[in-house]
């Protein structure tokens, strides 16, 4: 039997509760979002990315260890390496398209700020 499109389009409060935990956890911290759009680049080792990052190994395997528990990111075994990779390079692009959001939501702001400086006259 298929939905009507009213039936596939509705979120339950699961589903959101799921999304939470799963996926808005695992990007609530800025170092997580930076892990993400260096993988978007391609796989690489534990070592390399806190080579990248100037952090500590203790700090990015930790972040890695929450993107990976929620399947965000997989780890690939090649030989004596362990890599991480993107498991769906879907949650970069809904990065990005988050990224649009505020972009556009800091233009409007910026304007109305111009708007109300060129309208009020300034006290000498």
């Amino acid at each position: 039997m298929l939905k009507s499109e009213h039936e596939q389009n509705t979120v339950t409060e699961a589903e959101i509760n799921l999304l939470h935990q799963q996926v808005c956890y695992a990007l609530s911290d800025p170092t997580r979002i930076l892990i993400l759009y260096i993988l978007k680049e391609g796989s690489l080792s534990v070592g390399e990315l806190t080579a990248r990052m100037k952090l500590p190994q203790s700090t990015v395997s930790r972040h890695l260890r929450v993107l990976r528990d929620r399947s965000i990111i997989s780890l690939e075994k090649r030989g004596t390496s362990n890599l991480y990779t993107i498991a769906d390079t879907r949650i970069v692009d809904a990065l990005d398209l988050l990224r649009q959001v505020l972009n556009q939501q800091l233009t409007e702001q910026a304007k109305l700020t111009a708007a109300i400086q060129n309208t009020i006259p300034l006290k000498e």
